[in-house]
């Protein structure tokens, strides 16, 4: 995710201790149990099931100081990558509001109803997310200006609202695994190194195929959703439609040329505004007033990264991390048995970082030692790396991707929940197989050399 820098690990290394994941399975309890038991996922606040695995984490550290555990925690929050993520929901909260608001969205809406069949909706905006997040290798920034227009295109073309934004997670991810420019390319060859073109074509491989057969199921699914009566006739277009989904097409093009992500939704939401006002859409001050309601209505978002942030670091400096690699380095017997190691080494620290680029730098030393020792293939265990990465980072409920989307797409009138979303996941799941397969199956033409 290229939105995140590396991470900045600000505390000692752990002893390894089992019992320092206890919290994480108590936060799936806690909220997947609830959840299964009221058979209502909307039921139980995520935010209070973050609470309760964290008071659990907290109280596992006892050999420290209450104090100084909480200072730890209260630090996780607080921790560069956490801070860049919220910043970059309160812009994204901000841009969604004041595009919808000038009209752009219901402007995008119409030309790409006026372009795509709707059998081929779900399919379209899964390959314009993957032709995007591919060009500007982040899928944040995919997320953040292709979600609002398929909240729009939601309730108009009949649409399923959870299968409608998980197309754009999907596609999304896509590119973030495979793009030359993506922090989870660049992370996973640095650690392994190997050049961007070995991996990618160890990866194209393992991806495409998973990309294929999300575009299949989507073309099969085709309009189907949640609308049991005919989609209404998309309105002409106007002039005027030109002009407004031009914050979108200046995203695109600052992102295309390696602009920040942050500084392209500001530049968007910039430009949203201007256009609003001049074609009447709203006031100076009614302006101001959407970009306020926008940033609260992330609230939700950036409360949960906070506290995400929090337990996570705790669980890893009670050792959690340190006791899965540990047990996981018992696995490595050979290149295949190397790589399904390195994958769940990968799916593990990603599970507790909630970060697939910071993921990589952590597991990634220790994967080139497991490749060293078993001689497997560097492109291949760069693939992996990056690939399984990619895949937990598109399911985990707590990650940049699902908060983001789903706080985007309540913005656009859509209530969706992080778990209800997951199952509307195709793209990561086929690549969780494709990616097992290639390991089960497929053996690369060259391993390393010693």
């Amino acid at each position: 995710m290229r939105a995140m820098n590396e991470p900045n690990m600000p505390f000692p290394a752990p002893e390894p201790r089992a019992r320092a994941l206890v919290p994480f399975f108590v936060f799936a309890a806690f909220y997947l149990g609830l959840s299964l038991w009221a058979h209502d996922f909307y039921r139980v606040p995520i935010i209070i099931a973050f609470l309760v695995a964290s008071a659990v984490a907290l109280v596992l550290g006892r050999e420290r100081p209450l104090a100084e555990r909480v200072d730890r925690y209260a630090r996780g929050m607080g921790e560069t990558n956490i801070m860049l993520m919220c910043l970059i929901f309160i812009l994204s909260g901000a841009f969604a509001t004041v595009a919808k608001g000038s009209g752009a969205v219901d402007s995008a809406v119409a030309l790409a109803q006026a372009a795509i069949p709707s059998k081929l909706m779900l399919a379209g905006l899964f390959v314009v997310s993957c032709l995007i997040s591919l060009a500007i290798g982040t899928s944040c920034g995919t997320i953040a200006a292709v979600t609002p227009i398929a909240a729009g295109l939601t309730v108009p073309m009949g649409l399923s609202p959870a299968l409608t934004i998980g197309a754009v997670v999907g596609g999304a991810m896509f590119g973030d695994n495979l793009s030359m420019i993506s922090d989870t390319t660049i992370a996973a060859t640095r650690t392994q190194g190997i050049g961007m073109r070995e991996k990618f074509r160890a990866n194209i491989g393992i991806a495409l195929p998973a990309a294929l057969a999300a575009v299949a199921v989507y073309c099969c699914l085709g309009g189907s959703g949640a609308a049991s009566v005919a989609a209404p006739v998309a309105r002409a277009l106007v002039w005027q439609d030109a002009v407004l989904v031009l914050p979108y097409i200046l995203i695109l093009a600052l992102a295309l040329m390696g602009l920040n992500v942050m500084m392209l939704l500001f530049a968007g939401t910039a430009l949203a505004a201007m256009i609003g006002i001049v074609c009447g859409r709203f006031t100076f001050w009614g302006a101001l007033d959407l970009l306020g309601k926008g940033t609260l209505g992330m609230s939700e978002t950036l409360i949960v990264a906070i506290l995400a942030g929090g337990l996570l670091a705790t669980i890893r400096e009670n050792g959690g991390i340190a006791w899965f690699m540990k047990s996981t380095a018992r696995l490595v017997r050979g290149p295949r048995s190397c790589e399904f190691a390195v994958g769940l080494l990968t799916i593990a620290v990603n599970l507790f970082t909630a970060n697939n680029t910071v993921a990589i730098v952590v597991a990634g030393p220790v994967a080139k030692d497991f490749a060293d020792r078993c001689k497997a293939s560097p492109s291949r265990i760069a693939s992996v790396l990056d690939t399984t990465s990619c895949v937990t980072q598109g399911l985990i409920p707590y990650g940049a991707q699902l908060l983001m989307a789903v706080g985007l797409a309540k913005e656009g009138g859509l209530a969706l929940g992080s778990f209800h979303l997951i199952g509307s996941l195709y793209y990561p799941f086929f690549l969780a197989i494709a990616v097992i397969a290639a390991i089960l199956f497929f053996r690369p033409r060259h391993a390393r050399q010693q």
